[in-house]
């Protein structure tokens, strides 16, 4: 193929619509102010993605998300430097890097000298216990000077509802389980007990009632893109375009700015379609990527289109938006719970998310799937199966997507003869 990475060679995507370019500069605005809060004496908490963020928002504690940071570092080309530091002290550099990079940066010596600024120092961590090595490595944080780590357990269940996404905004106790939640509800409110001892900030039912109104509008909005995303032919953008759109957004849920920008990017993304604009003139195949977001190199999402007619118009970050995320109720701290007591599951635990993938490819129309399988690949090999099983072609990447010593440099020509053999026939 014509646009064949040469060894060490990245990209980045070219971003067309406006609201992407407006979610980065905010990006960067946030985080100066947040390092200026923090160099003030605020408390920083620093949060894995899947912990519920608006208990912080309610309280107005300042974080960050580790895996935010770690798709920075990539996307500056600088996971190498981290991953260093973390090899260094002894500890293993090819496991989970999508939270060893953000480890690396209580190693750093210079943190200053990180992207942005570098990573403040946090005094809180909290992440679920999901598995041994995400929670070894939390384990790590805690052990560092002024440092505490709040775990939350992970629970699962036996019984796998048929058609989560349809239950979830309403009928998500029947989804995911009572027990689940009343482990979940408990343990966030030891939570802001814990938090309004070591902070000295207050939690208000009001405000919390709130953050969650302005989650849910977010998230009404996403889902009404990502549906017309689905039904429009062609493409009217890449995931290049929505996943800044729609990923960035979401660390600052709860916020209006958040929810503003989301109806912002669904007027966008209907103006296109409403117009007939096409991210790839001369459509040809509609791809899906599964996996988390190749930040060192976005711009191959964008390698296939000029010479094979095919562009990726899917990416979990703007579907589970539309159905991961919507929870309406009277009880809001059960409702926050059930938000994210079965979040993993969603992404990454077959039937749960194998079903979804399915059904995300049936209603966006896609013809091939590209999937990102990393170290920890969690029901992947189920994953693809199901799809393949309804029909739809799937080819295998493994690698890390912080880590660019795991993708090969051969990967783009592997998927162009993918396309020309498998998809294209």
């Amino acid at each position: 193929m014509s646009d064949v990475r040469t060894p060490g060679s990245t990209s980045r995507g070219v971003k067309s619509l406006a609201t992407a370019a407006e979610a980065g500069a905010h990006q960067r605005e946030w985080f100066a102010d947040l390092r200026r809060r923090v160099a003030a004496g605020e408390p920083f908490a620093l949060l894995n993605a899947d912990v519920p963020h608006e208990i912080f928002r309610t309280m107005d504690i300042p974080y960050a998300v580790g895996q935010w940071w770690a798709s920075l570092v990539a996307a500056k080309q600088r996971s190498g430097h981290y991953l260093e530091l973390v090899r260094r002290r002894g500890y293993p550099d090819y496991s989970e890097q999508y939270n060893a990079v953000t480890l690396g940066a209580a190693f750093d010596p210079e943190p200053e000298a990180g992207p942005w600024g570098g990573l403040p120092r946090p005094d809180i961590i909290v992440g679920d216990a999901s598995g041994d090595v995400t929670r070894k490595i939390f384990d790590l944080w805690g052990r560092e000077p002024g440092v505490i780590f709040y775990p939350l357990e992970s629970a699962a269940e036996n019984e796998v509802p048929v058609n989560w996404w349809e239950l979830m905004p309403h009928r998500w106790e029947q989804a995911v389980g009572p027990a689940r939640l009343d482990l979940l509800t408990a343990e966030l409110e030891n939570l802001v007990r814990f938090l309004e001892t070591t902070t000295g900030r207050r939690f208000s039912e009001t405000r919390f009632r709130e953050v969650l109104a302005l989650v849910n509008e977010q998230e009404e909005w996403n889902r009404k893109a990502r549906d017309l995303i689905a039904r429009a032919r062609p493409a009217p953008l890449g995931v290049v375009d929505s996943i800044p759109s729609v990923m960035l957004p979401q660390w600052h849920r709860g916020t209006e700015w958040a929810r503003d920008i989301a109806r912002r990017f669904y007027e966008e993304v209907r103006e296109r379609v409403d117009s007939g604009h096409a991210a790839c003139p001369g459509e040809r195949a509609r791809l899906m990527w599964i996996g988390r977001g190749l930040w060192y190199d976005m711009g191959f999402y964008q390698r296939f289109q000029e010479e094979y007619g095919a562009v990726f118009v899917w990416s979990m970050y703007l579907a589970v938006a539309a159905d991961g995320y919507l929870r309406y109720g009277d009880d809001p701290m059960r409702a926050l719970a059930a938000r994210f007591a079965a979040f993993s599951d969603q992404l990454y635990t077959p039937p749960w998310s194998s079903e979804w993938y399915v059904k995300e490819a049936r209603l966006h129309g896609i013809d091939g799937v590209v999937h990102l399988v990393s170290d920890d690949p969690r029901g992947s090999y189920f994953t693809a199966r199901a799809l393949e099983a309804a029909g739809f072609p799937v080819i295998e990447i493994h690698a890390d997507n912080v880590d660019t010593r795991t993708f090969g440099d051969d990967v783009a020509a592997q998927v162009g003869r993918w396309l020309e053999d498998v998809v294209l026939t």
